[in-house]
């Protein structure tokens, strides 16, 4: 068994894996743990694609593949996810070893049956 890198303690070929194959995320929350596992994974086209289509022009793939491939991941932690937000922890640490967190309210929107993120935010 391979732990999925979302910490949802189930196996990555039946948690992350289907939707970093092209099956849509059914929720929010699904999406966001899908799109952590896309970091650890430095899965920048999924990262890109799973970003609304409005908001993804604020997006560099070039900046988010550095960030993913100078960084550790090392825990998720879902705080709270109500309706099209997550509250989110993720742990990491950075290119000089120094252990970080960040601390994330995400937006997402539904159109026509598939997730997007949308922008997210500091949480506290």
């Amino acid at each position: 068994m391979s732990f999925c890198p979302c910490c949802s303690e189930l196996d990555f070929s039946t948690c992350c894996a289907p939707y970093l194959n092209g099956t849509p995320a059914p929720t929010p929350e699904t999406l966001m743990r899908s799109r952590y596992t896309a970091y650890t994974l430095c899965n920048v086209s999924y990262l890109i694609r799973t970003t609304h289509p409005k908001t993804r022009k604020n997006y560099s793939a070039r900046s988010i593949e550095q960030w993913a491939k100078e960084s550790n991941w090392l825990k998720l932690e879902i705080r709270e996810a109500i309706g099209n937000t997550v509250t989110f922890y993720a742990w990491f640490s950075d290119k000089s070893g120094q252990l970080q967190v960040h601390k994330e309210r995400s937006t997402f929107r539904q159109e026509k049956g598939i997730w997007y993120f949308v922008e997210g935010t500091e949480a506290s």
